[in-house]
């Protein structure tokens, strides 16, 4: 079995491949949600940021020592990120439905989406496998958010595809409550562990 260290760089390396992608994600995203006027777009280049966020903190914990307050505190930053994602999507996505705003089609949006589930699966499951290896929560609890980070790059991709190809222009910010119970759903296994 590999030492530690070999799990500890594992661990740094799918951090930063996983902050790397999320920053040129957002200025990918950031760009679709404009154009396109996405409510959704718009959430998951949050919740990108968010990732960004997690992935600062995790690599903050893995290259420090672990006091056991340091890992509480990890967990409570990615904690407030989910719950502030989850507040502003809600009311976006309540407006943009009250209103009956209608999104227009992004395909470079629905192909970064694509892409993006198929990266942050990856990851998550690498970043699950090294913190159980690790015996590292802070690194397995970043993972579920990674996880849930492909969950809702590939809610937002169905809720684009049927506004593009079906003309659902409901399915956009439709798209932004699923990450909004994603988001509650994360902060709340945080503080309840």
């Amino acid at each position: 079995m590999p030492s530690t260290s070999v799990f500890l760089r594992r661990g740094l390396r799918l951090e930063y491949a996983t902050m790397g992608w999320n920053v040129i994600g957002v200025g990918v995203l950031a760009w679709s949600a404009i154009t396109a006027r996405s409510v959704a777009l718009a959430g998951f280049g949050l919740d990108s940021l968010i990732e960004i966020a997690a992935s600062g903190v995790v690599i903050w914990e893995l290259t420090g020592v672990d006091d056991g307050g340091r890992q509480r505190r990890a967990l409570r930053l990615i904690g407030v990120a989910f719950v502030a994602l989850a507040s502003y999507l809600a009311v976006q996505s309540s407006v943009v439905l009250a209103a009956g705003y209608h999104a227009h089609h992004s395909p470079v949006g629905i192909v970064w989406t694509a892409a993006s589930a198929a990266a942050m699966f990856a990851l998550a499951a690498g970043k699950d496998r090294t913190g159980r290896a690790l015996d590292n929560r802070v690194l397995r609890t970043e993972g579920r958010v990674t996880f849930v980070d492909g969950v809702l790059a590939t809610a937002v991709l169905v809720g684009l595809v049927l506004n593009a190809a079906a003309g659902w222009w409901w399915a956009d910010p439709t798209a932004g409550y699923v990450l909004v119970y994603y988001a509650v759903r994360e902060a709340w296994h945080i503080y309840n562990e």
